[in-house]
């Protein structure tokens, strides 16, 4: 015979935590602070954009928020990497205001780790 509360298990709510926005944010520091601190050479220029280039050359980021090219064809960042192999095509990949940064950030740490192996 069940007693109220004898076997029945705990109700519980959820749980809610502050999750970062799924939207683009507009804002390129944690692109910027990951390649920085990989030692990447980074250009700002007058217009508010930056290009990052990897150690070895091989592998180009574009923050590219004020370039009208850019904006036309809907991106505001591009990656374009030359694979070690020789015989591999360049690459590139682009990623619209929508994307967030934190997101191009991962793309990118990724890339970076693989590279490293």
């Amino acid at each position: 015979m069940n007693t109220a509360g004898s076997n029945l298990p705990a109700l519980f709510g959820p749980v809610v935590t502050e999750r970062p926005s799924l939207a683009g944010d507009g804002c390129a520091d944690p692109v910027i602070s990951l390649l920085s601190e990989r030692g990447w050479a980074i250009v700002a220029t007058p217009e508010a954009n930056a290009h990052c280039t990897s150690p070895d050359g091989r592998v180009y980021v574009g923050w590219l928020p004020e370039d009208t090219a850019a904006w036309r064809r809907g991106i505001v960042w591009t990656v374009q990497a030359t694979p070690a192999e020789g015989d591999a095509e360049p690459w590139v990949q682009e990623f619209g205001p929508d994307v967030p940064s934190r997101a191009v950030a991962g793309f990118l740490e990724a890339l970076i780790s693989h590279a490293d192996r």
